[in-house]
């Protein structure tokens, strides 16, 4: 039985809300027919009371009982009763006697008992009993007539079954119009009604299939679907976002890996190929030997710079810098221009201030810029960028290094901007930051090479990497040893300009340098 109530359980919403419709609008239909048809009973039934109510025989009926003549003989003739009443008499004994009266002559007629006391009637109250026939029944009621005798007058309720009946009937063909009117208009409406959401159940359908770029129709904006169908549709574009996130972020683990790979196979092939060549030739000369022992050194402390500069940015990338403390920009700009001073004794590099064109006090008058953050981390910053406008800008090139503060400003310096890349989140405007400039002269970069220039293993000159330059990771370094001291690392070129490296920082006065930094309230 419960497997065939499965199968006959609608398994679509719209066979459902059809279904639940249907038996609503019938139940309601029902109820009221139902309600109508009790009060017309009812109704019926009082106006039938009233009439028993109303009726009074005349006296002289109650003397032909007494005196024991017939309904047929003279009284019946006297009494003027109407033709659809019933006359019953019960002596002082309580018995019923056998005289009655009949008004229209017929036979059948309520069945009464033959004692009063099973009779069970209270003076002016109506009650139904059955018919003799066993057809519709009979409303009666008993009064006290003279000399201790009891009249019980009767009417039928025929007429009163016969407009219940055709009242039921009635409402039971309205009860069935009414279903097969709401299946047939409650599938139509329920059809239209649901025909968007349909239309979003096709394209999550085709969108789980592999056609991710669709988007939900969203044509019913105060409708329940509507607000459906914007929920899905910023699903699907927070979902479409980490997963070209997720494609993002492997391509480039790709590319880190075969980048690594490729620089560090390198001076591993160079090396084996050295201790191969001392190890099948013991008898080479000694310069042959001293040539291949410097040439295994020098690969070595490639692979080992390399490997170390790998092992930095994995620690940049999993902790913030902890020693935090106030850093003298000027001075370790400074320093970190002696110490490339004497790697590259030719080069021409310039220290200055750097002014900011909307703050009214000279800043040439500057003779401390403090900064928070890690004092080696921002030289080995400050190095990199120094050793890249050395190495990557031709013989001649003015470099000019330039300390200030100044404060961010909508579409300025630290926020983003046409010409402008970094590796880095963008600064709120507003926000007081420390500045250390590195630019140069030179020949700048394309567009194309500016937006990759802090990507991992990237060289813009690929006569670089055949000439193993360097490694590529000078700049990445940088920008995560910038983001390590809460700050950024941005470039700025545009070819036949030069280039200009920004490293901003968070701003620590100097009369302030004596108290706790606090690093992160400044950025």
């Amino acid at each position: 039985m419960r497997r065939w109530l499965r199968r006959l359980k609608p398994r679509s919403l719209r066979a459902r809300l059809v279904l639940g419709v249907t038996l609503l609008a019938t139940s309601a239909v029902l109820l009221c027919q139902a309600a109508g048809l009790a009060l017309l009973h009812s109704w019926l039934t009082d106006q039938v009371d009233g009439r028993l109510t109303r009726f009074q025989p005349v006296p002289q009926l109650y003397q032909d009982v007494a005196d024991g003549r017939t309904a047929s003989g003279e009284a019946g003739r006297t009494s003027g009763l109407p033709s659809d009443y019933r006359v019953y008499f019960y002596d002082r004994g309580g018995h019923r006697l056998a005289m009655s009266l009949s008004g229209d002559g017929g036979s059948a007629g309520p069945r009464l008992p033959k004692s009063e006391a099973e009779l069970g009637l209270k003076n002016g109250r109506p009650a139904t009993v059955a018919a003799t026939d066993g057809g519709s029944t009979w409303r009666v009621i008993a009064r006290s007539g003279t000399d201790g005798t009891r009249v019980v007058v009767a009417l039928p309720l025929k007429e009163v079954d016969e407009a219940t009946s055709r009242m039921l009937w009635f409402s039971l063909a309205i009860g069935v119009a009414v279903a097969a009117g709401v299946v047939l208009f409650g599938t139509l409406a329920v059809r239209l009604g649901l025909r968007p959401l349909v239309g979003v159940e096709r394209t999550a359908r085709r969108i789980a299939e592999g056609e991710l770029e669709l988007s939900v129709p969203d044509r019913h904006a105060v409708t329940e679907v509507g607000h459906l169908s914007r929920a899905l549709n910023t699903m699907l574009d927070r979902l479409r976002t980490a997963l070209r996130r997720t494609e993002a972020s492997e391509q480039r683990l790709r590319h880190f890996l075969a980048d690594a790979g490729h620089e560090l196979r390198t001076p591993l092939t160079s090396l084996q190929g050295f201790a191969e060549l001392l190890v099948q030739e013991p008898e080479m000369s000694l310069e042959r030997r001293q040539e291949a022992q410097q040439l295994i050194v020098r690969n070595a402390d490639r692979m080992s710079r390399l490997i170390e500069s790998l092992s930095q940015l994995a620690r940049l990338g999993e902790v913030p810098a902890t020693r935090w403390q106030p850093v003298d920009l000027l001075s370790l700009v400074a320093d970190g221009i002696a110490a490339v001073a004497v790697r590259h004794p030719g080069r021409s590099i310039g220290l200055g201030t750097l002014a900011d064109p909307e703050d009214d006090a000279r800043v040439n008058e500057l003779d401390v810029v403090e900064a928070v953050g890690d004092p080696h981390q921002l030289a080995q910053i400050l190095s990199n960028l120094l050793t890249n406008a050395c190495v990557h800008t031709p013989t001649g090139t003015h470099i000019q290094v330039r300390v200030g503060t100044f404060r961010v400003r909508p579409h300025g310096p630290g926020t983003t901007g046409p010409g402008r890349t970094s590796a880095n989140a963008p600064l709120i405007p507003g926000t007081r930051v420390c500045a250390v400039e590195v630019a140069d002269d030179g020949a700048g970069l394309a567009e194309s090479h500016a937006r990759r220039v802090f990507e991992r293993f990237y060289r813009a000159d690929a006569a670089e990497r055949a000439a193993a330059a360097g490694s590529g990771l000078g700049l990445a370094i940088a920008a995560g040893a910038a983001e390590a001291n809460g700050g950024r690392l941005e470039l700025e070129a545009r070819p036949g300009e030069g280039c200009t490296f920004r490293l901003l920082l968070p701003y620590q006065p100097a009369a302030a340098a004596t108290a706790a930094p606090a690093p992160h309230t400044c950025v």
